[in-house]
């Protein structure tokens, strides 16, 4: 593939909702381009974007694609994100490197949750973007109410480029509302009556939006003058970028229909790479601003990792500033990490296109990077510079990983640990209370996922199951108890006597001593310590951390030959659990801070629910988007699960970070419950 210039690259990003026909477009410009000679189909897992095998298997992608397209003299870098809620992560780091956005909508189910949200990403970071309203073949589509709709949730700018002629299986051709030329099979056909009349009233309002991005041109407007082609395109173009107009064009993938249109928008509307260059980032902790340009110093920002247990880690990366060629040295100025760049490539799904380099603003790759990861910043040892990582929603689905087998502990931990760096979005940690390791994420098909490609590519199967509960065990009331071991079994014997007070405390343990006239010798008492706080670790009631207690030893006896500091230390834990017995033993649960995000028409379903779980409700706040934030407390027990049934509460719109906050004693009949569980898996 030749080297493009920055001002003939484009980077866009394709959103929507799962199955709206974002890898079917990706598959329609390839073959349109002549790249490939068929277009392959989701359905029989022979498309260039999804390339994974749990892609094949699930029929959905998981990871962003990027998919370079050679159009007009200008080369395309569509980043072909998932729909699925589960990868959002992929979706942040798509958008994170690309200058504009195609929102694709499945014409057949009209507006969709990944609808909305992907608007929302748009909205959020202000990119220009383009609808295109595909599937127009399928039955029953009515394509009028469809953009009144769309036009009454996203606002007045949505405004369409194209018409369709023809409905459901018998659509073949579209207007160019501009161009006022109708084309049937890609051949220029004449216009029928009522579709001309309605392009002529959809051409007044792009009229208008070029009159209000230019005051001599409002005026020209108002006294009736005709625009010139020049004057349309510059004062649509700046719409566009601006956020003013988002133009809307239609396809039927699947047929091919609107491809080249859909190409011509984004060429001719969509900012190049060159326009959008400046960026901001971290010079040995000074702010650094960089034009962008193949004459500045090079830099560029990893954005995606691939790990393949064959080819090893694939690093995906815009260029930020200057020029990356092959074996260049690079340099991490986060970890102060240096190292040589093997080859340069384009990443067209799993082909590899080599080039002899990448200019700013382009996108490619390379591979076997040690000392990078996704969210990393290349630059050079001479002129180094760190751009923001990418901002990754907070896991907020768990599960304990286990192994099938006992020997797979360590591979399982390999895995995770490459398959980690390909998706970051995942958390991995050992719950030293429960001893288990727990995976977080942003729901079950994520987590499926990892464990599917820790079979298939690590050959270790593992078991997702609901994580433990880290309960903790404390004392509300007072005890005085003695603790006695004493052993004679011919030779020597073993024998320590303590005396100990047991009371709650706000330290989460503390120990005093009030020993006189040497009933226990000094010596022995950091071991009647020592003891205690090894029973510390397992209470009496189901075995969990003994927390918030005080003990105080103040009496005991000792023998001469006998004593020893092991006796003493059996004496403690003896004492312990006699103390710990006639103290008033409870059980304590933590309870974790709840934030949810949602729509206002949810708010009743989610109070009620919360409730259910034992949750309190502390605060709601309304957000400038108009959902509603709100505030509540809940035993992490009853919020493991959370993500997926909210998502089935709020038909996916609601979203919700959670953080452990304290803990608190827990009710005695759910105690109960915890206790003979704990009893029955000892016996």
């Amino acid at each position: 593939m030749k080297t493009y210039s920055s001002d003939k690259i484009r980077n866009v990003a394709l959103l929507g909702h799962s199955s709206c026909g974002k890898t079917t477009i990706t598959e329609a410009f390839l073959f349109n381009t002549k790249v490939t000679n068929r277009m392959g189909k989701v359905e029989d897992g022979n498309t260039v974007s999804d390339f994974d095998k749990e892609e094949k298997e699930r029929q959905v992608s998981i990871g962003t694609s990027v998919i370079p397209i050679e159009y007009e003299n200008t080369k395309i870098n569509f980043l072909d994100t998932p729909g699925y809620f589960d990868f959002v992560g992929e979706v942040c780091g798509a958008l994170r490197v690309v200058d504009g956005a195609v929102l694709v909508i499945d014409a057949s189910s009209g507006i969709e949750v990944g609808t909305e949200k992907s608007w929302k990403y748009l909205e959020e970071r202000n990119l220009p973007r383009i609808i295109c309203i595909n599937k127009l073949d399928k039955e029953n589509i009515k394509f009028d109410e469809l953009l009144d709709k769309i036009r009454e949730q996203f606002g007045k700018k949505v405004v369409p480029f194209a018409l369709p002629i023809g409905k459901g299986e018998n659509i073949d051709g579209y207007m160019d509302i501009l161009k006022g030329q109708s084309y049937i099979d890609s051949k220029p056909v004449e216009t029928f009556p009522d579709t001309a009349e309605k392009a002529e009233n959809l051409k007044e309002i792009l009229m208008e939006a070029v009159a209000e991005t230019d005051e001599v041109l409002l005026e020209k407007y108002f006294e009736g003058e005709e625009f010139t082609e020049e004057e349309i395109n510059n004062g649509l173009s700046k719409a566009v970028l601006e956020g003013e107009l988002v133009p809307v064009v239609i396809s039927s993938a699947t047929k091919g229909l609107g491809t080249e249109m859909l190409l011509d928008t984004v060429v001719e509307y969509l900012p190049c790479a060159e326009k959008s260059l400046e960026v901001t980032g971290m010079n040995n902790d000074k702010e650094e601003v960089r034009e962008g340009l193949p004459t500045e110093p090079m830099s560029a920002f990893i954005f995606k990792t691939i790990v393949d247990p064959f080819v090893g880690k694939i690093s995906l990366f815009r260029v930020m500033s200057g020029t990356i060629k092959k074996d260049m040295d690079i340099y991490n100025a986060s970890s102060s990490e240096s190292e040589r760049i093997g080859s340069v490539f384009v990443i067209r799904g799993k082909d590899q296109l080599e080039v002899s380099e990448l200019v700013a603003g382009d996108i490619g790759a390379t591979s076997k990077l040690q000392h990078f990861k996704t969210g990393d910043t290349i630059s050079l040892k001479s002129n180094p510079i760190v751009y923001d990582e990418i901002d990754f929603p907070k896991p907020c689905y768990f599960m304990a990983v286990t192994g099938k087998t006992k020997d797979s502990d360590e591979r399982i931990g390999t895995g995770l640990q490459r398959l980690n760096e390909e998706d970051p979005t995942f958390t991995m940690e050992r719950n030293v209370e429960t001893k288990e390791l727990v995976l977080g994420g942003q729901g079950n098909i994520q987590l499926s996922v990892i464990a599917s490609k820790l079979k298939n590519n690590f050959k270790v199967e593992v078991d997702l199951n609901n994580p433990k509960v880290a309960y903790r065990e404390t004392i509300k009331g007072k005890s005085d108890v003695q603790g006695r071991h004493k052993k004679q079994s011919g030779g020597a014997g073993q024998y320590g006597d303590v005396h100990i007070r047991f009371e709650p405390s706000q330290e989460e343990f503390e120990f005093a001593e009030e020993i006189f006239g040497g009933a226990v010798p000094r010596n022995y008492i950091p071991a009647v310590e020592k003891g205690l706080i090894e029973c510390l670790e397992k209470g009496v009631l189901a075995g969990c951390k003994v927390v918030n207690i005080k003990a105080t030893l103040y009496d005991g006896s000792y023998h001469d030959v006998d004593s020893n500091e092991m006796a003493f230390k059996i004496a403690a834990s003896l004492a312990f659990k006699k103390g710990m017995m006639e103290a008033n033993p409870i059980l304590l649960e933590p309870i974790a801070k709840v934030e949810i995000n949602i729509p206002d028409e949810y708010m009743g379903d989610i109070m009620g629910d919360m409730n259910k779980r034992r949750g309190r409700i502390l605060g709601m706040e309304q957000l400038a988007d108009g959902s509603q934030l709100v505030m509540a407390e809940a035993p992490l027990a009853e919020m493991y699960t959370y993500a997926i049934e909210l998502k089935s509460m709020t038909q996916a719109r609601g979203s919700f970070t959670m953080e452990f906050l304290r803990y608190e004693e827990m009710p005695a009949n759910l105690a109960e419950k915890v206790i003979e569980e704990y009893k029955a898996n000892e016996n």
